[in-house]
């Protein structure tokens, strides 16, 4: 079986020094480039604004279909592969994360993973004007002041894709109870989901009862605690299986699974097909 050492980091540090890059770009049909093509994470935190037509993408194995207007963000960690344009407008902009304000950087961390986020044309022209302007201030590489004027015009559209993103809930002395404990869940399963595989463990971190983390993560969510823990790892196995040689037990292990027979049933039962189909698929 062909298998992949480890999986492609596009790197904007190698083709630009400042880590940061903004472009706008027209495509129709399928990538021209293997750079965005084939799965690969980037070494900065992508942003794409669909300006018009439709772009069709894969995030961490899931496919999206991004309709004009709209936004969406991708962490660095997040692999992804751009699939088909259908007369499609965006402008994109990576922005790496020392490039990036420090309170930003924080708030970015929170929204992973970040939906697709359709925009109303008040704020998509708001968006979008930025975007240009911040185009045509990358273009102007004689400037004195060329890279912090570049850093602050990209920071401030970070700035204002987050408040999009965070509009999208209730305003902070609004926030119900459940919402607060449930993006505390999340937090820590991010931080401890190989080490910690029982709601109950994660409910004495946050020094609560199973039963009352159980009822404000099903209510915010629609899903159980047990199911993000699930969700979680068959996302780290699913990554493992692609970009590294590693035996299914030993990705197991690796996971925190010593019952290899029962991390193979777990991986089915969410993705529909085994560890060894998953991977013949992908490495195809």
């Amino acid at each position: 079986m062909k298998k992949k050492k480890i999986i492609s980091i596009n790197s904007i540090k190698d083709k630009y020094n400042d880590g940061l890059i903004i472009i706008q770009a027209n495509f129709n049909g399928f990538p021209d480039s293997n750079d965005v093509g084939q799965s690969h994470r980037d070494d900065g935190h992508l942003f794409i604004l669909q300006e018009k037509g439709t772009t069709y993408i894969e995030i961490d194995f899931q496919k999206h279909k991004i309709d004009a207007p709209s936004i969406i963000y991708i962490h660095p960690n997040q692999v992804h592969r751009l699939i088909l344009f259908e007369n499609a407008t965006f402008s994109g902009w990576i922005i790496t994360s020392e490039n990036i304000q420090p309170e930003f950087l924080k708030l970015l961390e929170e929204l992973v993973p970040a939906n697709i986020l359709p925009l109303n044309k008040e704020v998509f022209a708001i968006i979008s004007e930025v975007a240009s302007l911040s185009i045509k201030l990358s273009e102007r590489k004689d400037e004195k002041l060329y890279y912090p004027i570049l850093k602050e015009s990209c920071n401030t559209l970070v700035a204002l894709v987050i408040s999009q993103y965070l509009s999208l809930a209730k305003s902070s002395d609004q926030v119900s109870r459940f919402a607060v404990i449930t993006k505390a869940f999340k937090l820590s399963l991010e931080q401890n989901y190989i080490e910690s595989k029982r709601p109950a463990e994660y409910a004495k971190k946050l020094s609560i009862s199973t039963s009352y983390l159980n009822e404000c993560v099903k209510t915010t969510t629609g899903h159980s605690v047990t199911y993000h823990i699930h969700q979680r790892v068959i996302l780290a196995s699913q990554r493992l299986l692609y970009y590294s040689d590693k035996s299914i037990k030993e990705i197991a292990h690796e996971l925190g699974y010593d019952d290899y027979s029962y991390f193979i049933r777990l991986f089915a039962k969410f993705t529909g097909m085994t560890p060894v189909a998953f991977r013949s698929k992908n490495l195809d």
